[in-house]
């Protein structure tokens, strides 16, 4: 897990270092939005392969697993669900967008919001999901992203390398506290072997 936090981290930071400053698209950028118009579709599909980025979205899936996890009693999975996504919107609006200071028009744009959003809304759901289930969610993850990407290209939102570096981003933070919050319940079973099992 800290291997892919890791690896994922330096391809967002890498990627924005390429990127920042620009006020265009990258070739990349170019390719992709031209094959977008093209051939992918017009405004209606884009707005519904967006919407999945929507807060009424993710803030839904994230309930649903907050909910889960109080009925089950597992508070380090309601932990997961609200403090990643959080963190990684948080830190993505505050610091990493103005750092990289890449825009698309007139606002901010790398890595891209919505996507770190959806991305850590489906990495949650892949960490505490079982084998079976983690399998379905990351698959799924994926087309939601390609889809979400080709929605914000063809709507002007977003070029398709904000999208890439909001995923790995996302992927980066998520799995960052996933390993914060097994080191702290970790801890706290050692220190307390006693309360840890009541």
């Amino acid at each position: 897990m800290r291997g892919a936090a890791t690896a994922c981290g330096a391809l967002a930071l890498v990627l924005g270092m390429v990127v920042a400053g620009q006020r265009g698209p990258s070739e990349v950028d170019r390719v992709f939005e031209s094959w977008v118009h093209e051939v992918a579709g017009g405004p209606e599909l884009w707005s519904v392969l967006v919407a999945p980025t929507e807060p009424w979205a993710v803030l839904t899936v994230l309930a649903v697993v907050v909910g889960v996890a109080v009925v089950r009693r597992r508070p380090a999975v309601a932990a997961l669900a609200v403090a990643a996504p959080a963190l990684a919107v948080s830190l993505t609006t505050l610091a990493l967008k103005p750092a990289f200071d890449r825009y698309y028009d007139d606002h901010l744009a790398y890595p891209s919001g919505h996507t770190v959003s959806l991305v850590a809304t489906v990495t949650v759901v892949v960490l505490v999901s079982g084998p079976r289930g983690a399998l379905a969610a990351a698959v799924t993850g994926v087309l939601l992203t390609g889809g979400a990407a080709v929605g914000m290209a063809g709507l002007g939102y977003h070029y398709v390398t904000d999208v890439v570096g909001g995923a790995a981003t996302a992927v980066a933070l998520t799995l960052g506290v996933a390993v914060a919050l097994r080191w702290w319940t970790h801890r706290r079973a050692t220190e307390d072997p006693a309360g840890s099992a009541r």
